[in-house]
């Protein structure tokens, strides 16, 4: 083994793995890695080196398995480890283009739903005329809102779909419906896609090095045993999760009622889910190795 992983701890048990990464740390140690501990809620609470103080001194190589960070707290991380003599092999910069859409979306345009977006702050909607703006390199048609990182699926006509992005008076409300719903879980601005009409549920590959490691349902699917998932075409893919120049990371696929496979989402692996029958020893024998 040639790296440590680097997980969160249980707040209630801080001697302890958080129970949602546990099959993770115990699937590491299984195969031989050292197993450090973060605590979230101080990193969260902007205390780095609280945060990093039961991680041995000198662990060398890690690999992040944990909750979700902001480019700002990943970037604090990073520095409070490299203090203690850890070094995230996935830099502040790297985590930041896999996991943020600005950061991606040029590499994946060919293969991605037409996207725009404007930089917003919490809390503070657009203007319509600055949504209508945006809006209108995609052309009339049905668009999707969500942020840098995440969208609201599951509050779909409320804050997510819009059926028209050139009916301004509704794109205005459903944005403002998402940044409501948000909060301080708002990530870096707004972005509106062109509405695709997939079919079938999401797949998720993991890719290590450039190289497909692991193919997984997505988490919010429904439970699938993984024989039957179906297997994309990866070989147009390769080459632009290569370029991307990022080690670990996710890309969630579609199938287009076209019959075309279509990249959904791009993801950091790190912070990315696996679905909870998925065998964490798989992919953290292609990490960790």
């Amino acid at each position: 083994m040639t790296a440590a992983l680097l997980t969160c701890l249980d707040p209630l048990r801080p001697r302890r793995p958080d129970p949602h990464f546990a099959a993770a740390a115990a699937a590491a140690r299984e195969l031989g890695a050292a197993v450090a501990l973060l605590d979230h809620e101080a990193l969260d609470r902007g205390r780095p080196a609280e945060a990093v103080a039961g991680v041995p001194t000198g662990l060398g190589p890690l690999w992040y398995r944990g909750w979700m960070l902001t480019r700002d707290r990943y970037a604090a991380l990073a520095a409070a480890l490299a203090e203690r003599g850890a070094t995230l092999l996935t830099d502040a910069r790297q985590y930041g283009r896999a996991h943020e859409l600005p950061g991606w979306y040029e590499q994946f345009a060919a293969v991605t739903p037409a996207s725009v977006w404007l930089p917003a702050e919490p809390g503070r909607t657009p203007p319509p005329a600055r949504l209508a703006a945006l809006a209108a390199p995609l052309g009339p048609g049905p668009v999707v809102v969500k942020d840098y990182v995440k969208s609201r699926k599951h509050e779909w006509h409320e804050a997510c779909f819009v059926p028209d992005a050139s009916d301004t008076e509704r794109l205005a409300a459903v944005v403002g419906r998402f940044m409501e719903l948000q909060q301080d879980s708002f990530r870096g601005g707004i972005v509106l896609r062109a509405f695709e009409d997939f079919t079938g549920d999401e797949v998720r590959v993991w890719w290590t090095d450039g190289a497909p490691a692991f193919t997984t349902a997505h988490p919010d699917a429904p439970t699938t045993a993984e024989p039957s998932l179906p297997r994309p075409e990866l070989d147009r893919l390769a080459p632009l999760v290569r370029a991307l120049g990022c080690r670990f990371v996710t890309t969630d696929l579609a199938l287009r009622s076209d019959g075309t496979w279509r990249v959904v989402e791009v993801g950091d692996g790190q912070v990315s889910d696996l679905p909870a029958a998925a065998d964490h020893r798989t992919l953290l024998h292609a990490l960790l190795s």
